[in-house]
Parts: C-alpha cells; structure tokens; sequence
C-alpha cells in the first residue's frame, strides 16, 4: 500500500512537538477579570447565584480580588459598579464620588501596576435599566409610548456617556470601555478626554455588541434587566455580520483604540472578520450565560471544565482576539500555570 509522503500526524506525536508547532498560544497576559463592585461594606462578598463563584465586592473586596488576580499573572480588571440609588438620568455614572470612581482610586493605590479598565454606560445607574436617556415625553411602564427601545435617546445620552468616561479618568481608570452602543459616542468620549488632559487614556469600545440571550447572569449581577422592553433598538441584530465589520470601522475612525465583539462563542466568525478588516487590536467578551453554560455543564458532571475553560478561551484566541475578557480569567490562569 503507497502511503503519501506528507503525513500530519508526525508532528502530534508527542506533547512536545505539538507544543513546538502549536499555532496559537493563550496566556494569562491575554485575559481581563470583570470586577462587580458594591458599595455595602456589611457584604464584603455577595455570591452571585447565577454566576457560580462570582461575587459583588465591596471596595475592600475588590482591591482583594484585584491584587489576587495580578498575583496570577492577570494584567487588568474591568468594574462594574453597582450604585446605592438609580434615577432617570444615571447620576451615579458620573458621580465623582461614585461606586466605580472610588474603586478604581483604591486599586490603583493598592496595584498602580494593574490596568484598570472601566465599564462605561449608564444601565446600571438608571431606574428604567436602559444605556441611556428616555426621549421627552414618555413615562417608564407605558407600553404604549415603550414598546421597543427607539425612544433611548441618543445624542442626549452620549453627552451623560462622554462625562462619565472623564470622570473615570479622573479617578485614575486607564482604560474606558463604553458598552452602551449609542451611535457616535466614541468620539465624544475622545473629544472629552482630550479636552479634559486625558490624552492619553486608550478606549476600548464595545463595537460590535449584540442584543444577545446570553447576558441573563449578568443582569442579576448588575441589577440592570431593562424595567421595560429590551436593547434590540440599539444592541444588534445577531444576524449581522457586515453591519458588525462597519460598526467597528466607525469606532476606529472616532478614534477606538481597541476594538469589541461581544458575546464571543457564538460570534467566533465576527470577531475574525472584524480583525481582518481593522487590522487593530480586538477585544472578545466570553460573557455570562457562556460561563454560567460552562458551569452548570461541570456541576452535572457532564464535562471536565477546566479542559472546556482552556479549549473555549483558545477557541476566542483563535479566530482573532488579543484580549479576552473572561469570568475564567482567574481560573484560567491557574490552570496555565500547571
């Protein structure tokens, strides 16, 4: 029997040459650990029953995390901030003295080593859960007036959007990461920062995030479900690539310094295209219902998780992205180490 001369299997023989032709690499450099921060100091870890082992933090908690996370190797942390009150207008996302603006100044005391980044939108901060502000003239729990979501203003809410990231920077974030879709908003935000001395603080946008099923957890954790319709009106339609690729190219032109895809498994194939047409660096959001699927698969004992962790964080490094952020991140890390 002729056997052809080119046989692949030669170069997986061994766990050492397979190492040595490996194509893609993951390291715990790669991975962003989000951080849910509270300001109640009577719960300094609140699990998070959707997101097993997961916790809202507070400040001191935080700063715990942060510091375990770059002892593993971790180079940066993503908070979310869970505020003490909500209005119509998101004040607390702007708040000088706000939940994210005070946790950020304690873990950058404690780890001026670490990358800060923060979320910046303003769902978690309004009393109706939308990114941003309700047009003049509706009332939340009107379904008439808010059978979808046309009626979140845009240009009204990238002003609220642009003040917070400065606020952020001011409270020492190196990185701002606005998640909210309004069209436009990086480059207020750009314009802000600059005007305000802030230069040099990178953006890393949410460009292409989708109006996903599998936020579910995250919403439980940030208290931020919508009280009345969903994001469709701003959030894309899952079925778009090409509007995905154009999304991210705009951002870039207002001045992204990173871009996002965000979910990532379901959404390989765009974050690919995304890197191929912006030749920048992409960012991939391996977000909530993801882990949560992950969890529950390894709590019925139907999968080995830290085999599926690594394969799925590859997997997103694979198809393009240069950051993921991950609620494996600290596990992942471990488990890289061994």
């Amino acid at each position: 029997m002729s056997f052809p001369a080119t046989r692949l299997r030669r170069l997986r023989a061994t766990p050492v040459l397979r190492e040595l032709v490996r194509e893609t690499r993951l390291s715990a450099a790669d991975l962003v650990l989000p951080l849910f921060v509270q300001s109640d100091p009577g719960h300094q870890r609140q699990p998070i029953t959707a997101l097993p082992g997961v916790s809202r933090l507070s400040i001191t908690a935080a700063v715990e995390e942060a510091g375990a996370a770059r002892a593993l190797g971790l180079p940066a942390v993503l908070l979310f901030g869970i505020p003490d009150r909500k209005d119509a207008e998101g004040s607390g996302a702007y708040d000088d003295e706000g939940i994210v603006q005070l946790a950020t100044r304690a873990i950058k005391q404690a780890h001026p080593d670490l990358v800060v980044m923060t979320d910046v939108c303003l769902c978690e901060y309004t009393d109706h859960g939308h990114c941003g502000l309700l047009a003049a003239g509706g009332a939340v729990g009107s379904s008439s007036t808010f059978d979808d979501d046309a009626n979140v203003d845009n240009d009204s809410s990238v002003e609220l959007i642009a003040r917070t990231a400065v606020s952020h920077a001011r409270a020492g974030a190196d990185v701002v990461a606005p998640s909210d879709m309004m069209d436009g908003r990086v480059g207020a935000i750009r314009s802000a920062l600059d005007g305000d001395g802030f230069e040099d603080v990178p953006i890393v946008a949410y460009s292409a995030k989708f109006a996903s099923a599998f936020y579910g957890p995250f919403r439980e954790a940030a208290g931020s479900a919508p009280a009345f319709g969903d994001r469709r009106g701003y959030q894309m339609d899952p079925a778009n690539g090409d509007e995905a690729v154009r999304e991210a190219l705009l951002d870039a032109a207002e001045g992204a310094d990173v871009v996002m895809v965000k979910p990532a498994l379901a959404y390989l194939d765009v974050i690919r295209r995304v890197k191929d047409a912006t030749r920048m660096p992409v960012a991939a959001y391996n977000v909530s219902g993801e882990y949560a699927m992950v969890k529950a698969g390894a709590a019925a004992g139907a999968l080995d998780e830290r085999a599926v962790v690594l394969e799925t964080l590859t997997s997103i490094r694979r198809a393009g992205a240069d950051i993921i952020i991950s609620y494996h991140a600290k596990d992942a890390a471990l488990w890289l180490q061994t």
